[in-house]
Formats: C-alpha cells, structure tokens, sequence
C-alpha cells in the first residue's frame, strides 16, 4: 500500500502548484482522481494507487526537489501559464530544469527582481504564509519628493484595500529630477503591497525591484538568469 495524502499535498507533491494554489484548482473543477471530477476539499488519494489529473494532465509525484532563486525581468507573469499568451517565467528556466517548477508567490508584469522557485508545495507554503512573516526587500523609484511625514506614514503603517499595513523599514536613497528612490522592507505578502503604500501617500511607483526574501538575495545574479538556492537558504524557510 502507497501513502495516503490529501488530494491539495498530492497536487503540491508533484510540483503543479503550492497547497493553496491547489486547493484552488480543485474548487474550480480542474482537478480529477480515477477520470471523476472532484470539488470538495479534504478528498485523499493513496499515491502509486490512484490517479491524479489537472486539466487532464496526468500528475506524477516527483522525490527530487528543485529549489531556485530567478532574477525576473519586467514583461514576464509570475505564473506557469499566461491565458493571454505573455511571457512566463516558466520561459526562462524550462530550456536548463526539465522538472516541472511553479513560481513561490507572486512578482507584477512590471515588476522585476528576487522570485523563488521550486516544485516542493510545502516548503512554498513556508516562504508564502502570512503566519511565517518572510521579509522581503525592494527598491522603488517614486514619481515626486517622498517627505518626512510621509516617510514615517509609511513605516507606521497605511491602509490599503480596506486594511492597514503592518509597520515597514522604509529609508530614503537618493532624490534627483523630481524622483524618489528607496529602500523598502516589508514583512507581508499582499496584492501589489508597495505599490500601494506608496499610492496611499501620494506617491507612483515608477519602477519596483525585489532584492530579497528572508536571508536569500538577488546579489549579482543577472537579469533573467537563475541559481540554485544554497542548503543553508532552503533550512532557513524549512525551519519557520
């Protein structure tokens, strides 16, 4: 007898998508055991037994882990597909990992920087999970002179999409030509969050670059490429 998981490990197992993610796919119906559609959660599947489908792709359980940190340029989507054709990352590494590997979390279109990426669904949920705090460094150029009172707004914390931000590090780089740059370390995972702070006190982000998560970072790696995360990085999100 194989062992039995839940239907969302088996689907982060095989390196399709995180657990999260894949109790998505299964809420949307994509998801099939034995050839029969399945859209409750909490369904378990004995592995070597049963099959796995997304989207009628047969899934295979994968024992050998990749763990890599990609230097992300603007114009690609952080996701293993694009409904409308864009770029992925997925494009930048399938040529040298013949693995199947999903982006952990999510980069804009416009943005660029640190992105990790891996097929091992539950160390994914460490890196992503509110409750693991994962600080994440970036640097922003702003339309306009950020002030010291908005300056401080920002570390104490914004409202954005109905709820205030928790506390950031936040310093000022350089100001020239009516632009802004600076350094801005957050310890949350929201939708567009720096972006959106920086809205909240006036402020467009004219060009965003993530430069690290938790002891990772981006270093001299350049643009478009990827490396290999060291043990000593992939312990430090495992042991959260």
């Amino acid at each position: 007898m194989g062992e039995i998981v839940r239907l969302q490990k088996y689907i982060a197992m095989s390196g399709t998508a995180s657990r999260r993610a894949a109790e998505q796919l299964i809420d949307e119906g994509r998801v099939a055991v034995n050839g029969k559609k399945v859209t409750e959660q909490g369904v378990k599947v004995e592995i070597g037994c049963d099959t796995v489908e997304v989207d009628g792709i047969l899934l295979k359980v994968n024992d050998k882990k990749i763990y890599i940190a990609l230097n992300k340029p603007t114009g690609y989507v952080t996701t293993v597909k694009d409904q409308f054709d864009r770029p992925t990352v997925i494009d930048l590494v399938e040529k040298e990992i013949h693995t199947r590997v999903f982006p952990v979390g999510r980069l804009d279109y416009e943005t660029e920087g640190l992105l990790l990426m891996t097929n091992d669904g539950d160390w994914a949920n460490k890196v992503t999970h509110p409750k693991f705090e994962s600080k994440k460094k970036y640097y922003a150029v702003l339309k306009g002179v950020l002030t010291i009172p908005e300056l401080n707004k920002i570390r104490r914390g914004v409202v954005i999409d109905g709820k205030k931000t928790r506390p950031a590090e936040c310093e000022i780089m350089e100001i020239d030509m009516g632009m802004t740059l600076v350094e801005i370390t957050i310890h949350e995972g929201r939708n567009r969050q720096v972006r959106k702070m920086f809205e909240a006190v006036g402020h467009t982000v004219k060009a965003l670059k993530r430069e690290s998560i938790g002891i990772v970072e981006l270093g001299n790696l350049p643009e478009g490429r990827w490396r290999y995360l060291t043990s000593s990085e992939i312990e430090y999100f495992r042991r959260k």
